[in-house]
């Protein structure tokens, strides 16, 4: 009961193998063991204990599974065995040079999971220097077998558990560098005109202002800029100047000192330094008041800052991306903007267009959308008709792609069916389309590239039913809910708007075979 109590009241792996192989030591009362695994085609040691200098030498090792040892045979033939070292034709006597003790007497259990398969073996070994210890008595190895067992079965559940925790972080690390490679969606020459400036101002360091309506992506735009640059490996460092007061923004970017201010209890890194040699991103730049913008200025001016409450000053490396939605020569103009800060920030400018002028590209953005949410939700992606596409391009989205995105959120929230037909529309759009008067031009996508961007499968596989009879109707109509739920009878039925049974009884009475394509006019 202590054995099992001391195996089973940590299973973090590290701790397990090494209190495992501890315990069977101090039953047989030696001071030497180790235990393997079985990986690919080599035996590896996991832990060992018999001295620091063997210990070092003997973790980590591997044997090759062609290599004659007592491991590999109790491995394979999922037998325990008691060997004499140096005369049994199985012992490795080559692994053992340089120790400072060697082998006498080796003691191998196989490690067994719960359906018979080995995975690995633990060794309890005599040494010259310890003394005949080991109790071969066969009652007392079956005992100790059994306990063995147990053991077996509990590192093998934290071997399982470490390596599913070490597959969720490379998992957490691939999302986290998913999530740095922004995906921007478009291929309209205003997009591509965009993007062409992007990558070369990537290739340099010098200030960014990225200006665009609410909405338009300014945020990945840097984000894309900065990953695209030498920097991409150091910070990125996000701070919307909006969102919080001026005091608080101030403290934000520079830091401050213990005792600053009332509530500075200890010293706090501003932004600015927490992304030094890295990229800092100013989101609506045109809200910030003119003393902060002051000091701002002259952080791009000499490289460096002074955080709250400090005497001396600090030299930073940072690349400066702003961004605005605001008309900065207007706000200079009404002297809410200083001209200097704008010279500064305007080296590189970058506009980018709104929505209503990347006609082609709105329904590539919803269909990604489309897949990426439904992946989020496990649902079947779902498919915009024609007849919506059209009115969706020439929608004016003046929310932008911010819009179109929640727009999105909404028809995977409301529509039950594949399709999204107009009835799924919501008002306001189909309106704002009937009625546009301001002279801005409509899609300028023809049918048969709206068609194409839909769905090219769901135009190929929608048939005319002007010349069914009503049989025929009915079979093509179930038939083509088969194919478009990929022969999932409940989904079907659940399209169709009636239950399964009813559905399935129906595909019986027709005549629907899997194998059978129906006949098209």
């Amino acid at each position: 009961m202590d054995f099992y109590k001391v195996l089973f009241e940590d299973l973090e792996l590290e701790n397990l193998k090494e209190r495992f192989l501890r315990l069977l030591l101090e039953i047989q009362g030696v001071e030497r063991g180790s235990i393997w695994v079985k990986h690919e085609t080599k035996y590896l040691c996991v832990e060992a204990l018999g001295g620091k200098v063997d210990e070092a030498s003997i973790r980590g090792a591997t044997i090759s599974v062609d290599q004659p040892s007592i491991v590999g045979w109790v491995i394979e033939n999922a037998e325990m065995t008691v060997a004499e070292a140096g005369k049994d034709p199985r012992h490795y006597k080559a692994f053992e040079e340089g120790f400072k003790t060697k082998s006498i007497c080796i003691l191998c259990f196989p490690l067994i999971l719960r359906n018979g398969e080995v995975y690995g073996a633990v060794q309890i070994i005599e040494t010259d220097s310890g003394g005949n210890h080991l109790n071969l008595d066969e009652k007392f190895l079956k005992l100790l077998e059994g306990i063995v067992d147990v053991g077996s079965i509990a590192l093998a559940n934290s071997l399982h558990y470490t390596d599913q925790r070490q597959r969720n972080l490379d998992l957490e690390k691939t999302l986290e560098e998913i999530r740095r490679n922004v995906q921007i969606i478009g291929q309209s020459p205003p997009f591509l005109r965009v993007m062409k400036k992007v990558r070369e101002y990537a290739r340099t360091d010098f200030p960014v202002l990225i200006m665009g309506e609410s909405g338009t992506g300014k945020d990945l735009v840097a984000m894309v800029i900065h990953n695209l640059g030498s920097r991409k490996d150091m910070p990125f460092v996000v701070q919307n100047c909006s969102a919080i007061p001026d005091t608080l923004l101030e403290s934000e970017l520079f830091g401050y000192k213990k005792g600053a201010f009332t509530g500075a209890t200890e010293d706090k890194i501003g932004l600015l330094e927490a992304a030094d040699d890295g990229t800092v991103f100013l989101d609506e730049i045109g809200d910030m008041s003119l003393d902060l913008q002051s000091r701002i200025l002259r952080v791009i001016q000499n490289s460096e800052i002074k955080p709250l409450g400090e005497t001396k000053i600090k030299k930073i490396n940072v690349r400066i991306i702003s961004a605005t939605n605001k008309d900065l020569s207007q706000a200079i103009a009404n002297k809410n903007f200083r001209e200097d800060l704008f010279y500064r920030i305007n080296v590189l400018p970058l506009h980018l267009p709104p929505l209503r002028e990347r006609k082609k590209d709105i329904p590539l953005l919803l269909n990604f959308f489309l897949k990426k949410e439904s992946l989020k939700l496990g649902i079947l992606q779902k498919v915009i008709s024609k007849e919506v596409m059209k009115h969706l391009v020439g929608y004016s989205w003046e929310g932008n792609i911010r819009e179109l995105e929640n727009f999105v959120k909404y028809i995977l929230s409301i529509v039950d069916g594949v399709t999204v037909c107009m009835d799924d529309i919501p008002d306001h759009i189909i309106q704002k389309d009937a009625l546009k008067k301001d002279g801005r031009k409509g899609s300028s996508l023809n049918d048969e590239e709206i068609a194409f961007k839909v769905s090219p499968s769901l135009e190929k596989s929608e048939p005319s039913f002007a010349h069914y009879s009503w049989k025929e109707l009915e079979k093509a109509y179930v038939f083509y809910l088969l194919e478009r739920n990929k022969w999932n009878v409940t989904r079907a039925a659940k399209d169709a708007g009636i239950n399964r049974s009813t559905f399935d009884s129906r595909i019986k009475k027709l005549g629907i075979r899997k194998t059978e394509l129906p006949k098209h006019n």
